[in-house]
């Protein structure tokens, strides 16, 4: 297994936020909630910082907060990183989105991670809920109206501050995107969403893309439900694709993300697959491969946070 050296794994730039410098590297590691224990956490995180890995997602909701905190913070008494070198995002949970609680959500993730700042903070729905009590899925009969111009203006405000560095929303259409546009001052700098081959997402992407909008694709490879079979792992034309370049279908389905300009956090503890997934930069789909994955048939697999689902969370967006 070769490794990947820090140099090889390309960065994008994150336009829209206020210095225009901030860099994300293209490949980041999840940590979403399927992964309860901390020592399991911590370990995987201290090995994919040997690997390469320097972007690390975490959300207030995942719990997954406080390890990811432990574990940079070894790596880098350990001399392994500084905190320059890494980049790290976290989420503002429902309970907490309305423009008061902005700031201390904020200030307590920073606490549970031991950090100064984060490097990209989101939105993590658009949706609001009472405050108080996590409760997953959502109910309901919690939610109450998202004021979405009055959290944007902490959000901003948390910026100016020097809490974050970018910030940015996560799960919103296009037309939540808009609506959002038409109030900030500052423009999110990443909208993070399910993406990958069975879920391609074109007009979100062709929206972002011409507003400057990094996309960040979670569930790259289509797993976090068991909903029946994997729509990308279980695919034989994509297993065709991979065998034709002597990669594995996980490979493939990065690859693709990758020449379509999109960042992307696979959650993987395996030490092996964390290193497979960083071997996607020396090589390319050809033009043929691209016109197969077009016509993969496509379908959301996450519905949403709350229950009963929502008919208007998505805006009926493909």
């Amino acid at each position: 297994m070769g490794s990947v050296s820090v140099e090889n794994i390309p960065t994008k730039v994150l336009t829209n936020s206020p210095s225009g410098e901030v860099k994300v590297p293209v490949i980041g590691m999840g940590s979403a909630p399927d992964f309860t224990c901390k020592k399991d956490t911590k370990e995987a995180i201290i090995e994919a910082i040997k690997q390469g890995y320097r972007h690390f997602d975490t959300a207030a909701a995942y719990g997954s907060e406080q390890a990811l905190g432990e574990a940079l913070k070894e790596a880098i008494h350990l001399g392994l990183v500084t905190r320059q070198d890494l980049f790290v995002t976290s989420k503002l949970w429902v309970t907490e989105n309305h423009p008061h609680l902005v700031l201390p959500a904020l200030r307590k993730s920073l606490q549970t991670l031991q950090l100064d700042y984060l490097d990209l903070y989101l939105i993590h729905w658009p949706l609001t809920s009472q405050p108080g009590k996590f409760s997953f899925p959502i109910p309901v009969e919690d939610l109450l109206p998202f004021d979405v111009k009055g959290v944007w203006e902490s959000m901003e405000e948390s910026l100016k501050l020097g809490l974050t560095k970018a910030i940015g929303v996560s799960n919103f259409s296009v037309k939540k995107l808009q609506s959002l546009l038409d109030v900030a001052t500052i423009l999110p700098a990443v909208n993070q969403v399910e993406m990958n081959l069975a879920w391609q997402q074109k007009k979100l992407r062709e929206f972002c893309n011409a507003n400057g909008i990094v996309l960040t694709a979670f569930s790259p490879l289509r797993k976090g439900a068991s909903r029946g079979p994997n729509e990308v792992m279980e695919n034989d034309l994509l297993k065709e694709i991979a065998d034709a370049h002597g990669k594995s279908i996980a490979q493939i389905s990065l690859r693709w993300l990758y020449e379509q300009g999109i960042t992307f956090v696979p959650k993987s503890y395996d030490k092996g697959r964390m290193n497979q997934n960083l071997q996607i930069f020396d090589w390319a789909l050809t033009k043929e491969d691209h016109l197969k994955i077009d016509q993969i048939k496509q379908s959301r697999l996450i519905a949403g946070p709350t229950k009963p689902n929502l008919n208007d969370l998505w805006d009926d967006e493909i």
